[in-house]
């Protein structure tokens, strides 16, 4: 099989590729990606001798790109994850956001769908899986947990640009009858996140023992997923998915932001030491809260968990004291 993986030098991207080409030793995967700062194409120097594996720096707003690579590799399938993410980044300026995750959807999906109808016979198996956020679904109260059937209400030009992008999709598969599957995930964690995260930002900001901040009182919710986990739902979704469904990713797994920094805060205290006064806690300073911000997002992965077998691996502590130890070692190595 031939796979192209749009944005795969990003966080989840990397991630990804590593996982399926472990997995799946008969796939060819071409991995797109324009190279925006939050990518690194290092993540992915494992598998860069890999004769399976191919790379090509693309901007998806570049229709004639894409469709110069489709031709040239002729994929039987497009894992779409390429997208500007980063909210505080769409409040001061949503153009790149309209334009990435909006119009570059837009040109691949409509050059794959131009490629592959051409083959009647192969046209409803070539498969689009697009790959989107919980964001979309807006906000929630104490209680209640997003489904695939709640309705969209993006509070951000981040989130109503992934909102739009899911809606084209779903009209390809309408209208077109093309073999699309959407994903909407929680939080990520894990390896390769770029440091303007909060994960990312907690760790680096405390072992240079500078100030952690923390948005308002920190009582803010999200349900967190780590990056493996999503591999390998992205790999069930892709591969047992129905066409036209869409499949919420979520971790089971809820944390306000500030339990969640006091949670990091002790692993360094065991992991490593050497916190201000003997813990990593006395650095938490409380900042001006973001604008629109969500107060909770909470996924209902039962959809994704009932019909196609994936749930998420339960053992958070093991999987955020990895999370924590791999970014202490990245951050010490650039001081070195």
């Amino acid at each position: 099989m031939k796979v192209i993986i749009t944005g795969g030098a990003g966080f989840i991207g990397s991630n990804l590729i590593l996982h399926l080409h472990q997995k799946n030793p008969d796939w060819h995967i071409y991995n797109i990606d324009k190279l925006t700062y939050a990518s690194d194409r290092n993540y992915l120097s494992p598998i860069k001798d890999s004769e399976r594996y191919h790379f090509k720096k693309i901007d998806l707003v570049d229709r004639d790109a894409i469709h110069e690579v489709l031709q040239i590799f002729k994929p039987d399938a497009v894992i779409h994850l390429a997208a500007e993410s980063h909210v505080d980044n769409s409040i001061s300026g949503p153009e790149p956001f309209i334009q990435s995750n909006i119009v570059g959807t837009f040109n691949i999906l409509e050059e794959c769908r131009l490629l592959w109808s051409k083959e009647e016979e192969s046209w409803k198996n070539n498969r689009f899986l697009h790959v989107s956020t919980d964001e979309v679904y807006g906000e929630l109260e104490d209680d209640g947990l997003f489904t695939e059937t709640t309705p969209y209400a993006p509070n951000s030009p981040y989130s109503a640009s992934k909102a739009g992008s899911d809606f084209i999709v779903r009209a390809y598969y309408q209208t077109f009858g093309m073999n699309v599957v959407t994903t909407n995930c929680s939080n990520n964690y894990g390896p390769h996140q770029h440091d303007e995260k909060l994960i990312p930002t907690v760790i680096r900001n405390a072992i240079a023992h500078n100030p952690i901040p923390v948005y308002g009182k920190g009582q803010n919710v999200r349900d967190w997923l780590f990056v493996k986990d999503h591999a390998s739902a992205l790999e069930t979704a892709f591969l047992k998915g129905k066409a036209g469904e869409t499949y919420n990713v979520g971790g089971n797994n809820e944390w306000k932001n500030l339990d969640l920094v006091h949670k990091i805060c002790d692993i360094l205290n065991e992991q490593v030491g050497n916190g201000p006064d003997g813990d990593y806690k006395n650095l938490i300073t409380f900042v001006t809260d973001r604008l629109g911000h969500d107060y909770r997002y909470a996924i209902d992965a039962s959809k994704i968990k009932n019909e196609l077998g994936w749930e998420p691996n339960p053992d958070f502590d093991g999987m955020l004291t990895e999370t924590v130890l791999w970014y202490v070692k990245k951050y010490n190595d650039q001081i070195k």
